[in-house]
């Protein structure tokens, strides 16, 4: 049927008066369809060239430029030679043939759709790419002899001309088919499924332009830029404080209640995964860093090259496996570990950065988005840029509902694999420090034992030492004073009777380290802040955040920053022989006279950890030996101690001192 006339001239086709309505259609369909197979055999021509011969001669380019110019198009190319493939074949059936065109279409619709919708989107980065070239004429000059010298029907457009076909094509179908379309007597059998396939080209065009869009919509809103105050100031404009002030008063109309809360299931179920994958990334992330940290230490720590003045014996074969391990083993674990963990784990968190980015961007647009409906509704009508920012909203949330299933799949298997690779590592590395040692295994003490004999042993060493250093634990904090781990603030004093007075010492605790808060009923205390507990957990019965009040505020800190306060009784403290007076004394005396809290020059002990804040204090590490010079500082207060640690001097806590046990010498050995 598509080769009937197909001999003859189109002067006698046209002009031919004996000839029957149904021949005239016969022949220009006939006509429509030599159309489409010999323009698709040139159009896949064109394709080769640009995937073969013009990308290998323009290898003087950046791979990451060719990769944008061309793009998908081997994916292209695939396509189009099955599909001109399929359409040669519909030659063999002439009676058949426009019925298989046009089930030929509706097979390949998604195929279209898939390979053409990534490279029209990649299109206008071509573009900019060209224009960047034109700025170079040496390069452009090379760039057009190329594409003479391959398609010397491209002309003075060049690279452009090339580029272009694709889109051409996809556009040129719809028209094609209609083409044939309207060649075809609507009481054919064919003409319905023309139909169908005009239909759905028609929508694989706009589908493909949606997707652009998105596209764009998207490259606008992932764009993480990392910019000063000054430049963040320097962007505020009168629109941008109107469209804020907006958003905003939008917000606070769905909290009032005033306005519904548009609900949209689909979406938040997919952020709610997307953030539960990103908490999962950010975790291994931390837990690998941490990881990292413990291992470099451990490569720190390196004692076989210490001299342990052992000429032979089992200590000079570790010294030998260390060694050994440090030098080839640990190394390469640690290169490995770099280059298939942690790289790898980092791409996968700036990949997040584009999505999360989206999310945000979309709960703004969706704020315009309402605001926009009500307006159409009470005036009917908006602006041109209005309707621009409702399309803008309705884009992005088409791609993240789309888009966001895939790429959470694809980061749970990213991640997956990476953990996968972990653990191969980790049993690489057990390997190959097993085959190292099994040499100098055999020569060890005790190797003859089997494992349960020898586990049983090494429990029993380890208690004999537990228990040797419970007891001198037992002994260091038999001179220990009232165990408040930090100063009090100055001027601190009547906050803190305040708040012994109103809820009792029981419900006292101390901060002991900085708190920073992060919410609106989170609390920022410097460290040595005393507060009362109102309540051990939150309003969603988290235990890890407390509600306290501080005297003047209440709000929630983290459970984990506080302790209980002692609160020490006057009477209690000056017993103590010689230690210091009112540490914790809340009364203040008639005659402030401060009392030191040990004597000047004391040889005394750190009891707890202390890391200086300033130039003028110094650390502390618990048993450090400590020479007392003045226990007060310069305004008498007894609480801080001037101190020499180390040759060192400055400022440390008093209640952080104390006098060493003088007790009967005694030791402790090592297990034989």
């Amino acid at each position: 049927m598509a080769h009937h006339g197909a001999d003859a001239s189109p002067s006698e086709s046209l002009d031919g008066e004996g000839e029957s309505p149904e021949d005239r259609y016969s022949l220009h369909q006939s006509l429509a369809v030599r159309e489409l197979i010999d323009t698709e055999g040139s159009y896949l021509h064109m394709l080769q060239l640009c995937a073969s011969d013009i990308r290998s001669r323009l290898q003087q380019l950046p791979q990451g430029d060719l990769d944008v110019l061309f793009s998908n198009i081997d994916e292209i190319v695939q396509v189009s030679t099955r599909f001109l493939r399929g359409l040669q074949e519909t030659a063999s059936k002439e009676e058949e043939q426009v019925h298989l065109i046009g089930n030929l279409f509706l097979e390949f619709r998604e195929d279209f759709e898939q390979v053409y919708k990534v490279y029209c989107a990649n299109y206008d980065q071509a573009l900019l790419l060209l224009e960047a070239y034109r700025k170079e004429p040496e390069l452009q000059q090379e760039i057009q002899s190329i594409i003479q010298a391959v398609l010397p029907q491209a002309g003075p457009s060049g690279l452009s001309f090339v580029l272009v076909i694709p889109l051409q094509r996809i556009t040129k179908y719809p028209l094609l088919l209609q083409k044939i379309l309207e060649n075809t007597l609507p009481d054919a059998s064919a003409y319905p499924v023309l139909q169908r396939a005009t239909s759905a080209l028609q929508d694989v065009n706009a589908n493909i332009n949606e997707y652009k869009m998105r596209k764009e919509v998207a490259s606008k809103y992932t764009k993480v830029e990392q910019l000063t105050l000054r430049e963040r100031l320097a962007r505020i404009n009168t629109h941008t404080l109107s469209k804020k002030t907006t958003r905003l008063s939008q917000m606070l109309k769905q909290e009032a209640g005033l306005v519904p809360r548009t609900e949209d299931k689909e979406f938040d179920d997919l952020e709610e995964r997307f953030q539960w994958v990103s908490l999962c990334v950010t975790e291994l992330k931390n837990n690998v860093a941490a990881y990292m940290d413990n291992f470099q230490a451990f490569l720190h720590f390196r004692p076989h090259e210490c001299d342990l003045d052992i000429p032979s014996g089992p200590a000079v074969q570790y010294c030998s496996l260390a060694r050994d391990l440090q030098r080839e083993a640990f190394l390469e674990f640690k290169q490995r570990l770099e280059g298939l963990v942690w790289r790898p784990l980092l791409s996968l968190a700036r990949a997040l950065a584009g999505p999360q980015n989206l999310i945000k961007k979309r709960l703004d647009k969706l704020l315009d988005f309402k605001r926009l409906e009500e307006k159409l509704l009470e005036v009917g009508s908006m602006t041109y840029e209005e309707e621009a920012a409702r399309h803008t909203y309705q884009a992005l949330n088409a791609l993240l509902v789309a888009e966001l299933p895939l790429f959470n799949q694809l980061v749970v298997q990213w991640l997956s694999q990476i953990l996968r690779t972990f653990v191969a590592l980790q049993r690489d590395l057990a390997k190959q420090v097993l085959q190292r040692a099994e040499g100098s295994i055999a020569q060890l003490p005790h190797h003859h034992m089997s494992e349960p004999v020898f586990r049983k042993l090494v429990e029993d060493k380890l208690g004999q030492s537990r228990s040797q250093l419970r007891s001198f634990r037992e002994n260091f904090e038999k001179v220990l004073p009232p165990p408040s781990s930090q100063p009090l603030l100055p001027g601190s004093e009547h906050q803190v009777q305040a708040l012994l007075s109103k809820y009792g010492p029981g419900k006292l605790y101390q901060v002991t380290s900085n708190i920073s808060g992060a919410g609106t009923l989170d609390l920022t205390l410097p460290r040595g802040q005393v507060v009362a507990l109102l309540q051990n957990k939150d309003t969603k019965g988290h235990s890890s955040r407390w509600l306290v009040d501080t005297g003047g505020h209440r709000g929630y800190v983290p459970a984990g920053k506080l302790q209980f306060y002692h609160v020490v009784p006057k009477e209690e403290l000056r017993g103590q022989a010689g230690w210091q007076q009112g540490s914790h004394d809340l009364a203040p005396e008639s005659a402030p006279t401060p009392v030191p809290s040990v004597p000047a020059v004391t040889q005394v002990v750190a009891a707890y950890p202390f890391t200086a804040r300033s130039t003028h204090e110094v650390s502390l590490q618990p048993g450090q030996p400590v020479t007392v010079l003045e226990a007060h500082d310069k305004k008498g207060n007894p609480e801080w101690s001037l101190v020499e640690v180390n040759g060192q001097k400055g400022y440390v806590p008093s209640g952080f001192l104390a006098r060493a046990p003088n007790l009967a010498p005694w030791g402790w050995t090592l297990p034989s």
